[in-house]
C-alpha cells in the first residue's frame, strides 16, 4: 500500500483522476477555468468537490415540506398504539427470546 507523505500539515497529491472528454467539453471547461483564473485541473477538482459535497448532502439530509414535516414529527413524538398484529408479534418475540 502506498503511503502519502505530508508536508507542512498537508497531504501530497498522489492519487490521479482521469476522464475522457470531447474536444468541445474540454474547450468549455478550459474557458470556465480561465474565467475563474485557475488551471483546468484546479477548476475540475474544485467543481468535482462541490458536486460531491452537494450530492452527499442531498442523500444524507431529510428535507420535508411543512405538512410532511409535521406528520413525521408527530409520528415520532406521538406514535400510534400498537395494533393487535404488532402485539402478537411482540409476544411471539418474547416467547422465542425468553425475555
Amino acid at each position: 500500500m502506498r503511503q502519502r507523505a505530508k508536508t507542512a500539515g498537508r497531504s501530497l497529491k498522489a492519487d490521479r483522476l482521469e476522464a475522457r472528454v470531447t474536444p468541445e467539453q474540454k474547450q468549455l471547461i478550459a474557458r470556465a477555468a480561465a474565467l475563474r483564473g485557475s488551471s483546468v485541473t484546479e477548476f475540475i477538482v474544485a467543481s468535482a468537490l462541490q458536486a460531491a459535497a452537494e450530492t452527499i448532502k442531498d442523500f444524507e439530509i431529510l428535507a420535508l415540506q411543512e405538512e410532511a414535516r409535521d406528520v413525521f414529527v408527530n409520528a415520532v413524538l406521538r406514535p400510534p398504539a400498537p395494533n393487535e398484529a404488532a402485539q402478537k408479534a411482540a409476544r411471539r418475540y418474547i416467547e422465542r427470546i425468553g425475555h
